[in-house]
């Protein structure tokens, strides 16, 4: 890390507050602790959101997506989340079973707007809750039953600066492949090329 001066690191909240103005009442209103009808739009309306979890580990922020509405408002208090097939690490279930804090970020195509809820997770493998998400006779491996703590809209700033919706942003991005970061970081005990051509059709095969 870089070695700054000690008046260069903010280290209290009275200093953090001298770098920013006093929060608008937009910015403090939009924060409901329920799923009000609008953000319940947003919600259904979203393929794609982050799930961020705290545990023993660490911090952990992971992808989740699938057709919009994929998260369900089972009521104004409530989502359930399906947990689909991924890798195994499971890390963010390991870290709801030590501390059921949670917190999700909406993004709905097109939109700049995001969405933010915070509140508490349990795992749940009820089968008949199981059964309602299935896909192709394929349930979950567990429903993550979300209480909502706190809801509120992010202002569109970040995806207007960063340009993510526009056309030119939907390019090949120029990165590295799955498969050469593994053969690159296994040292070759990992063959890349055979991982890149075996991949795509086994995520097709391996999505519910």
């Amino acid at each position: 890390m870089s070695d700054y001066a000690e008046q260069d690191i903010v280290t209290s909240l009275a200093r953090l507050g001298q770098l920013f103005d006093e929060v608008g009442a937009a910015s403090r209103l939009k924060e409901v602790p329920f799923v009000h009808p609008h953000y319940r739009a947003m919600i259904e309306a979203s393929p794609f959101a982050v799930l961020a979890t705290n545990g023993p580990d660490g911090l952990d922020a992971s992808p989740r997506g699938d057709a919009p509405g994929f998260v369900v408002v089972e009521d104004e208090q409530t989502l359930l989340l399906p947990e689909r097939r991924g890798n195994n690490r499971a890390d963010s279930l390991r870290n709801i079973v030590a501390d059921a804090r949670v917190a999700l970020l909406f993004l709905i195509p097109g939109v700049g707007e995001t969405l933010r809820v915070n509140g508490t997770a349990r795992i749940v493998v009820a089968p008949a809750l199981l059964a309602r998400f299935a896909v192709g006779g394929k349930a979950p491996k567990c429903v993550l039953e979300i209480k909502v703590e706190a809801v509120y809209f992010q202002c569109a700033r970040a995806i207007l600066r960063s340009g993510l919706w526009t056309a030119a942003a939907q390019g090949p991005a120029t990165v590295p492949s799955a498969g050469t970061v593994l053969a690159d970081l296994t040292r070759g005990a990992i063959d890349g090329a055979a991982y890149d051509q075996a991949l795509p059709a086994r995520q097709r095969s391996t999505l519910y």
